[in-house]
This record gives structure tokens, C-alpha cells and sequence, in this order.
């Protein structure tokens, strides 16, 4: 769906409309994960823009109950503390207007969960509130990752992991963001793609609906000029039964989005680079 063409709310609606998706009326706890990955703001195209949140806080309050209790969710990390982003990515300020809980989820009750994924055990800690919530909503960015080669809806699950040392994960990725999958499945997936990362950050005007993270994640792939058979958590993914890498597209054309997202220039890659040893070594987190 087209965001610039109508209201973000609209816009949401309108995504949600084109996936036959309809709110259960019998919801009473939901949760949203928007992507803070760190404190870069959404101008950037790097973090969710807190408009899109507040637009789907809107609607949830619309379709289900002005009572339904919300929680938007994040994960601390190697060098992103929530306490800090939820305030400088403005977050703190949705909360406040909107009067919905702002959870820090390496800060909430878990339990230790085994799962497998790529024939690797885990043993991984699932927040309460997360395994309690009757709706849980993803709504990721779509960026270029140089460990990943894509950073969308997966990814952005694999930041709830309440662990807030993330980077000793990234010689086992792939795997890893599979099992954080498989622990916390989300039943909606909503992709920002008002702007994104790019120098400059381009304004994409692009909001994605989905039940199905690998499939959304194989769209916004193929629109950022990457094949989603290349992206090893994807594929992995679809072969454990997450998902499926092929779909079929509604609403707006993507190939015109794919047009205009802007392509990883050699420059950027170098910086890529120097970007993964920084995640590496815990100085930042993706």
C-alpha cells in the first residue's frame, strides 16, 4: 500500500483491508514491537516512526475495544538502552498520549524456553507478556544488513530477545533469529517503509501487510534488489514452517517501489563492513 497518498492511518487500514485481515473483537491484550534498534531517529529510516504506531494504536482502540490494553515492547541491547530510546525516538511522548504501557522486556518476567532451530538447541527466555498476549503486531523497517544481508520482519523479532547482549548471537545469526521466531510468533506484520535508510534516506511512501513474516520479509527483499533465496534466516525460516518465501502481492505495484529504494552503493558497503565489526564487538547493535 501507497502511504503517501492518504493519511498513515489510512494507509494501515487500507494494507490490512488488502490481506482480508479483520481485529477479533475478543482481544483484550496486545502488543507491539516497532523496531528502536537504536537511538537513530525515524527520519533516518533506521527505527519505526512512532506516527505509524499511534495511527495502529487508533485503529485497535476502532475495531476491538477503546478498553483493549496495549503495550508497546522493546528489547535493551549491546548499546541501546530502552530507557534512553523510548525517549529520544519519541516513544515516551506516544505512551504518555495515548496512555499505553511502554514495556522494557530484558526488564519484565520470563521463562526459560528449550527450541530448535537449524539443528541448533537453545535455551532462550520469553518474556510473560509476550507469551500472555492475545495479539502480538510486528511492525519492523526494511534496511540492509551486512551479517544478514536483509534486516525486516525476522530481524526485528530477533530484537525482542530480552538478552540484552545480542552480539554474542551473531556467529549463530541466522539460526538464532529463527528460534527467537519460532519462541514469540507474531500473528501481524506491518512494514514501515515510509522511509528508509539510504543516503539520504529516501521517503519510500510503502506500508506492507502481512500475517506471514517470511513472506513479507521475501516481498521487502525483493523491492530493497536482494533475492530472498540468498537470505539464509529467510530461507531457514520457510523451511521450518514459519512462513512461506513465495506470495502473492496486492494493492500497489512493487516494482515501482523497487525502482526507487536506494541500492547499496560501494561506499556504503565499505561502511557496512565497518558497521558489522562494531555489531561484532558489542559497540552497536542491529
Amino acid at each position: 500500500m501507497q502511504a503517501g497518498k492518504s493519511s498513515v492511518k489510512k494507509a494501515v487500514e487500507d494494507s490490512l483491508e488488502l490481506i482480508d485481515y479483520k481485529f477479533d473483537a475478543n482481544v483484550t491484550k496486545v502488543l507491539i514491537k516497532p523496531n528502536m534498534c537504536y537511538y537513530w531517529d525515524y527520519s533516518t529510516g533506521h527505527t519505526t516512526d512512532p506516527k505509524l504506531v499511534a495511527a495502529l494504536i487508533e485503529l485497535l482502540r476502532e475495531k476491538i475495544s477503546s478498553n483493549v490494553d496495549i503495550s508497546v515492547v522493546e528489547a535493551d541491547a549491546s548499546a541501546m538502552k530502552c530507557t534512553h530510546a523510548f525517549k529520544f525516538l519519541g516513544y515516551e511522548k506516544l505512551a504518555n498520549q495515548y496512555d499505553v504501557n511502554l514495556v522494557n522486556l530484558s526488564k519484565t518476567e520470563a521463562e526459560p524456553v528449550k527450541i530448535e532451530a537449524g539443528s541448533i538447541k537453545f535455551t532462550l527466555m520469553l518474556p510473560l507478556i509476550v507469551r500472555n498476549a492475545d495479539l502480538r503486531i510486528n511492525v519492523p523497517k526494511i534496511k540492509y544488513m551486512s551479517q544478514t544481508k536483509i534486516s525486516c520482519s525476522l530481524k526485528n523479532i530477533f530484537g525482542a530477545n530480552p538478552y540484552p547482549s545480542k552480539y554474542k548471537y551473531h556467529p549463530i545469526l541466522n539460526q538464532t533469529i529463527v528460534a527467537v521466531n519460532k519462541l514469540m510468533q507474531f500473528h501481524l506484520h506491518i512494514l514501515d517503509g515510509i522511509i528508509v535508510t539510504g543516503k539520504p534516506p529516501t521517503l519510500l511512501d510503502l506500508i506492507m501487510a502481512s500475517q506471514d513474516p517470511v513472506a513479507l520479509d521475501s516481498a521487502a527483499s525483493k523491492i530493497a534488489g536482494v533475492n530472498p533465496h540468498t537470505v539464509r534466516h529467510i530461507t531457514l525460516a520457510h523451511k521450518e514452517g514459519l512462513g512461506n518465501i513465495s506470495y502473492i502481492a496486492k494493492g500497489a505495484n512493487p516494482k515501482q517501489f523497487e525502482k526507487r529504494y536506494p541500492k547499496m552503493k560501494p561506499s556504503t558497503k565499505i561502511l557496512n563492513t565497518a558497521y558489522k565489526l562494531a555489531t561484532q564487538t558489542g559497540l552497536l547493535e542491529t
